[in-house]
């Protein structure tokens, strides 16, 4: 059954292997096994029937945001050399790639880019989707020695960022693992000892609450907002 398969893609993909040639045939042939199976692990809930509650950010916040954020990475780790800045799809792509159209600005060197899909290393994966579409990630160049930022929108329980180091380390060793994300829930929603090392707002709320990053490149408008199902 296409679970059976899932399941024993999902095991062989976290089997280490060593040495870059290696590496890049296992992940050729993980995402062509995986991208076989047509997963999407990216449920949400349903969009039509939430309501808004309030709007706490909006174009021109999320702008000044961004720009705090490459302000602060470059700061901390005294420049551009070395920095690899990686989004977490879906809305951590754009705000990565935002990033780094920053830094360049800043320090006129452009830092290495790429995005990571956490898919199959959700700890849920027997709770989330009856289709997941697996996405291909993209770290075309080596991770070893760099400082990796990985770039999220909202951090809430840690579980992702969790996913995303796991897979992260599948590629290399790192010198550094930093985090930088747009908002911040607050640490009495963390379920694992994850923080963000750079952080756009922090915005405690409630379990019952969603926040909802809204992006250009998939929502048609810039906004970032509380919201409640009724």
């Amino acid at each position: 059954s296409d679970a059976a398969v899932f399941r024993k893609v999902s095991t062989c993909q976290t089997r280490y292997v060593n040495g870059n040639s290696e590496r890049n045939l296992k992940w050729t042939l993980f995402f062509e096994l995986s991208t076989a199976l047509c997963y999407d692990l990216h449920p949400m809930a349903d969009e039509s029937t939430l309501v808004e509650k309030s709007r706490i950010m909006d174009s021109a916040r999320i702008k000044r945001a961004i720009s705090r954020l490459a302000s602060e990475i470059v700061e901390e780790n005294h420049g551009a050399k070395d920095l690899y800045i990686v989004g977490i799809r879906r809305r951590g792509v754009p705000l990565a790639e935002r990033i780094v159209d920053k830094i360049e600005t800043l320090e006129g060197v452009r830092p290495i880019y790429g995005i990571i899909d956490i898919t199959l290393y959700r700890d849920d994966l027997s709770t989330v989707g009856a289709n997941p579409i697996v996405n291909r990630t993209e770290l075309n160049e080596d991770v070893d020695g760099k400082i990796v930022v990985l770039v999220d929108d909202v951090l809430y329980t840690g579980r992702t960022i969790r996913a995303a180091m796991d897979q992260l380390m599948d590629f290399g060793r790192p010198r550094k693992v930093q985090l930088a994300v747009l908002i911040d829930r607050g640490r009495e929603h963390r379920e694992l000892p994850i923080q963000a090392d750079f952080i756009g707002k922090v915005v405690p709320t409630k379990q019952t609450e969603i926040i909802r990053v809204m992006l250009k490149e998939y929502d048609n408008v810039e906004a970032v907002g509380i919201f409640e199902r009724p």
